[in-house]
């Protein structure tokens, strides 16, 4: 089985001083090509779906994109199986995978994009509904989804706005680090991918590329973490068993 699969997952919509999506703009139009017209947008992260969608619409619009939401479609799962891309964006991630689980579309997304190869492109929230889990979002648990298996696009997990301990700090509380390597003390766990802001993953196949403005930290059950360049071949992420 051949795998097709096309993913661009983002860190964050918005980097400090920019526009919803600006500081990726150029990476979005390589990813979706001239081949994609219209692109199939999952709200469900937020609960004003229609603000939402309108603000991702605006967006896609001046970048020669057609959005659908699947909210304003009868019929969820036949939205998604005849998708031409699909975005999911930030928000509650907790939210978001429970919606997707109540609307049956987490097989058919899992289905469209390793067995069509559609590209689904993914941001925070919706970058880690991509993983294999959601066990390292940094999101509160407000609703409780009916398992944290997620979509399982690759197989291991991300962490979005991967933020670095400021030694200035005076506050108490675990940094982002401690609470990874807390993951990792649990049996099996797999390699955590910390995505700082302004940094994205590019998957094509068997083949991964960290792209954007920040370096990205690699965390491994019981080694050393490391960091990568933009730029960066991370494609043994995809195959190694870990």
């Amino acid at each position: 089985f051949e795998n097709k699969s096309r993913l661009l997952l983002v860190s964050n919509s918005t980097l400090h001083g920019g526009g919803y999506l600006q500081h990726c703009q150029q990476q979005i139009q390589d990813f979706f090509g001239k081949n994609v017209k219209r692109i199939l947008f999952v709200p469900y992260a937020l609960q004003d779906r229609d603000a939402y969608t309108k603000t991702a619409r605006d967006k896609f619009i001046t970048l020669g994109y057609e959005v659908d939401s699947v909210h304003e479609t009868p019929d969820p799962v036949e939205a998604v199986r005849k998708a031409e891309g699909i975005f999911i964006g930030g928000g509650n991630t907790f939210r978001l995978l429970k919606a997707l689980y109540d609307n049956k579309l987490v097989t058919e997304i899992r289905k469209r994009v390793l067995e069509d190869g559609i590209p689904y492109m993914g941001s925070s929230a919706g970058t880690n509904v991509s993983t294999i889990s959601i066990n390292t979002t940094n999101d509160m648990p407000i609703v409780y989804p009916p398992t944290f298996a997620a979509i399982g696009l690759v197989p291991f997990n991300i962490n979005p706005h991967y933020l670095d301990a400021d030694p200035n700090s005076k506050h108490m509380g675990e940094t982002r680090e401690q609470r990874i390597v807390q993951y990792h003390e649990e049996h099996d766990t797999p390699c955590v991918l910390g995505l700082r802001e302004g940094s994205l993953l590019l998957v094509e196949g068997n083949k991964a590329t960290l792209l954007g403005s920040t370096k990205a930290r690699l965390f491994k059950r019981g080694k050393h973490t490391t960091e990568y360049e933009p730029g960066s071949d991370l494609s043994f992420l995809l195959t190694d068993a870990q």
